[in-house]
């Protein structure tokens, strides 16, 4: 990439730090559409090793499932109601509680019905970043209300099998991928779309493992939501 192309990319995420969305002006398309690429974005990002783990918590990014869009709902129900298909909610909870619903799993493409208070083990809603690694890449330096948005950040969430969740843990690329292969190229994307917004670094085995993961899908552009 030349020193000017860099820029340019740099100067559009730098207009991007700290949100959780992508938008970007009609008139600048054709940058927009570079500085999109997952490819391109994750060259711009800061590589070194991880910070220590000390004072890390759940409690340091603030209550779980905090409504911080300030609509009324839950985090967690607004990623089932975004991420379901079929949805039904409860009366009563202003459009809110999610209380059947169906869910293809992105990590393993399985079917998951969704009833309340019945299946709720069975799907999770995972940080693609996960709390504890983003801690440990940049996020221990914030405030507690950036880390309370972030943790609520719907471009940092998404609604998976339990038991993947489990799985993946606080894992980065470098140590855990879904194992639905076709899925992964936009797993990557979102990891890096969310160390973008957030200013936040990677390890070199992270990086080198999101190289790998976008090897065979270099059009790959970074997620909006």
């Amino acid at each position: 990439m030349s020193a000017l192309r860099l820029s340019k990319v740099l100067a559009v995420l730098a207009l991007l730090a700290g949100s959780s969305l992508f938008a970007f002006p009609q008139s600048e398309d054709a940058l927009a559409g570079e500085a999109r690429l997952a490819t391109v974005v994750l060259e711009t990002l800061l590589v070194k090793g991880r910070a220590p783990k000390t004072g890390y918590s759940r409690d340091a990014f603030g209550p779980a499932w905090a409504d911080t869009d300030y609509n009324g709902c839950d985090t967690r129900n607004d990623m089932l109601r975004r991420d379901f298909g079929g949805v039904t909610v409860e009366r009563g909870t202003q459009g809110c509680v999610v209380l059947e619903g169906l869910l293809v799993d992105p990590y393993s493409g399985e079917e998951i019905p969704f009833i309340k208070g019945e299946s709720s083990d069975r799907i999770h809603i995972d940080h693609v970043v996960s709390l504890s690694n983003a801690w440990q890449t940049g996020m221990f330096q914030r405030g507690p209300e950036e880390r309370r948005i972030f943790a609520n950040d719907p471009l940092n969430l998404l609604a998976v099998q339990g038991w993947l969740n489990q799985q993946k843990g606080d894992g980065d690329a470098a140590t855990w991928l879904p194992p639905r292969k076709a899925y992964r190229c936009e797993f990557v994307a979102r990891q890096i779309a969310v160390k973008a917004a957030y200013s936040l670094w990677l390890t070199l085995p992270e990086k080198q493992a999101m190289l790998g993961a976008l090897r065979g899908c270099p059009e790959q552009i970074l997620p909006t939501r």
